[in-house]
């Protein structure tokens, strides 16, 4: 007598080159997931491609590139059962200071461009009635800093949208869900730092920018990627997810504390901390 076959659920996953990407795709691997790894820079998920994942390029400012991403998966697999949207960067500096050029790359990274993969992959998961996105936002979504404005509203805006989803697709069976990491050892924090440093030479506000610049660095020797990918997996393996999951604990700590605190305390609390 035959045995059945097991079909393998299939997820995407954004931002797989580096980091919380790779962590993701290697924890659902181990879950027993079919992966595919997404990014711009191909060469440098050959670990994971090694180790059982698919690999596919993927710029999520380009139209183009997200639909061959996205048809190449359902030409190959047949079904979507998750999508992971990881892809996104922090471009800090003043509000003042920031390029409006930069500003609308980093809405259209954090924000456009995550949206429309969710477009893409939407009709396959609402015609499966089964299907759950996790959108990798940051405890950004929910406090704030100076020196951060544009990359919060990125997060914020994020959070928002993930939310209205999350009601227009729940008839159709298909979860949305916010994962929301503090400080999180990866090559994010460095890469924020940098510009950051770049976009406050000779500036005003250089008295928030430095001290910002090295909190940002600070993340570099903070939590695991692992944690991340903890809470996607808990969210991507359980038929009733949460809608939003925060972590480390550090993460939830600054969250509680921006919904307790009065908006005049919040501010004098950040001040504080970027003196």
């Amino acid at each position: 007598m035959s045995q059945e076959r097991t079909v393998r659920k299939v997820a995407l996953v954004t931002g797989a080159s580096a980091g919380i990407g790779k962590a993701i795709v290697r924890r659902l691997l181990a879950d027993g997931w079919r992966v595919w790894g997404a990014a711009r820079r191909v060469d440098q998920m050959a670990d994971i491609a090694a180790e059982g994942a698919r690999v596919v390029s993927l710029d999520v400012t380009s139209e183009e590139s997200m639909a061959a991403a996205v048809k190449s998966l359902h030409d190959a697999e047949g079904r979507i059962d998750a999508l992971v949207n990881n892809a996104g960067y922090g471009s800090y500096g003043a509000i003042e200071d920031v390029p409006i050029s930069e500003a609308r790359r980093q809405f259209e990274v954090n924000v456009f461009g995550l949206v429309r993969l969710c477009q893409l992959v939407l009709p396959s998961m609402r015609g499966a009635r089964s299907g759950t996105i996790v959108n990798v936002s940051s405890m950004g979504g929910r406090i704030w800093m100076p020196i951060g404005g544009w990359y919060h509203a990125t997060k914020y805006a994020l959070e928002v949208l993930s939310d209205a989803l999350r009601v227009e697709v729940r008839p159709f069976g298909v979860h949305v869900v916010v994962v929301q990491p503090g400080a999180i050892e990866s090559e994010w924090s460095g890469i924020a730092a940098k510009t950051l440093r770049e976009s406050s030479k000779g500036s005003v506000y250089g008295a928030l920018s430095e001290p910002m610049a090295r909190i940002l660095e600070a993340y570099r020797s903070k939590a695991s990627p692992d944690v991340v990918a903890d809470a996607v997996s808990l969210a991507l393996n359980t038929a009733h997810p949460r809608r939003r999951y925060a972590t480390p604990m550090q993460s939830k700590v600054y969250i509680f504390a921006h919904w307790l605190l009065p908006d005049w305390a919040w501010e004098r609390l950040v001040a504080a901390s970027v003196k």
